[in-house]
């Protein structure tokens, strides 16, 4: 007979509670693979598929689209055909036995990446099943009801969907303008102004549910608020020379240096001159943990709002590594497809606030980090040079701190430090 197995949901990365259901990708009465993808969450982290370990007939499945579920909690039930001498005496062939063919453990979660290889085909209970291990059997009272799915709506950016499920259209009633019907953004946001005109006329305030990254970004921010007494302390420098270096790098061949790329090299090393300021306080307060590598963070603005990815080992990396993670890690947040390792287990964050065309901010640092430097535009401003009024390239830099692991003038001592790269970036050369 077949054992009836019930699928949890998974922890899906560092700190991660729970997920929201984004989309059921298999119906009760479905035939499914081992580690086929059964359903679409997103995390505060990323959207990801969860593939199901075990083969068989799905049976049930918890939580509707929209609804949080936590880890540990089921997924779905699948029931599972026995395999080998004694399969019908019922779960005992299972008990400290190796996973047979319909079952195994589940290794790893696949991020989703618009297109990249396909999906394995769904099978209705009744079709015949792929050639390979024999499919197991639908239950009896299942076997003879035939599982019509729902029509495919024609999407395939999971930001797509977010949006229009978080102003509430139907995905299925919105025509699109990509190949072969493909529903695009544009197409979305055509619909939402579409319907924007009544609402606004129906009430003068508009109610934005806080979930998901959007929730996740508030709560982190409120506990880093309330939990760490942060300062920030800020100069402006000139920035003439880092510039000019940035255009002779690029003047040569090979790939192109980045401010942000210089920025973070200066930062690693000025953390190797100041390593208390990478670090962070235990929960209770009473232990600081003072890391030894850098896992450099740097703030990046997505479709779903503000992240942080993370460069591993960025004290490894010289200029040129640094930007090549700089721009592989921004654009997996432009396309949606950082993974939750790539956004957790940072040390200390980069903020370039510059490129909004401000000069100032006093951030909130990235819980639990105890540091972080800004960085303002990167402007012509009059300044004193060597006595003598000049037109320069002038930034701000702002240093905001965890006042818990250092005093102000540790804090200002790395401060002081980038500034001076930045006017005067041979200094680097004392720190290879």
């Amino acid at each position: 007979m077949p054992v009836v197995r019930e699928f949890t949901l998974p922890d899906l990365g560092e700190g991660l509670t729970g997920a929201e259901v984004v989309r059921w990708m298999v119906e009760v009465g479905e035939v499914i693979a081992v580690d086929q993808p059964v359903v679409e969450v997103e995390t505060a982290k990323a959207v990801v598929e969860v593939p199901c370990p075990y083969g068989g007939v799905v049976t049930a499945r918890f939580g509707e689209v929209g609804e949080e579920v936590p880890v540990g909690a089921p997924l779905v039930t699948v029931a599972v055909a026995p395999s080998g001498p004694g399969s019908d005496s019922g779960a005992g062939p299972f008990e400290g036995a190796a996973p047979a063919a319909n079952e195994r453990p589940l290794v790893g979660y696949g991020v989703m990446e618009g297109g990249k290889g396909a999906r394995r085909a769904r099978i209705r209970v009744g079709e015949a099943a792929p050639a390979a291990p024999a499919a197991p059997a639908a239950p009896a009272a299942s076997a003879a009801v035939q599982v019509v799915a729902p029509a495919v709506v024609p999407v395939i950016s999971p930001l797509v969907r977010r949006m229009a499920r978080d102003h509430g259209l139907d995905l299925a009633r919105i025509s699109g303008s990509g190949p072969d019907g493909l529903i695009m953004r544009a197409d979305v946001q055509r619909a939402v102004a579409q319907t924007a005109a009544p609402v606004a006329a129906a009430a003068d305030e508009e109610v934005v549910p806080l979930r998901g990254l959007r929730r996740t970004i508030a709560e982190k921010l409120t506990r880093s608020h309330q939990e760490i007494p942060a300062a920030t302390c800020w100069v402006d420098a000139d920035a003439t020379e880092l510039m000019d270096v940035r255009a002779q790098l690029n003047r040569s061949t090979g790939p192109k240096v980045s401010v942000l790329a210089l920025l973070a090299r200066i930062c690693t090393a000025g953390l190797t001159r100041f390593p208390e300021l990478n670090s962070s306080v235990e929960k209770d307060g009473s232990v600081i943990r003072r890391h030894s590598a850098v896992h450099l963070g740097f703030a990046a603005q997505s479709e779903r709002g503000l992240v942080v990815p993370v460069i591993r080992d960025a004290h490894l990396l010289n200029t040129e590594q640094l930007g090549a993670e700089l721009a592989r890690l921004t654009e997996a947040a432009r396309t949606g497809r950082l993974t939750p390792a790539e956004l957790t287990g940072g040390t200390f964050t980069l903020n370039n606030y510059g490129v909004f065309g401000v000069d100032g901010s006093t951030p909130i640092l990235n819980h639990p980090e105890a540091a972080m430097l800004g960085v303002g535009r990167i402007t012509a401003k009059p300044w004193v040079r060597e006595g003598e009024l000049a037109v320069r390239q002038v930034t701000q830099l702002s240093f905001t701190f965890d006042h818990r692991v250092c005093d102000g003038g540790t804090a200002g001592g790395f401060l002081r430090f980038v500034a001076d790269c930045v006017e005067q970036p041979g200094m680097l050369l004392r720190q290879l």
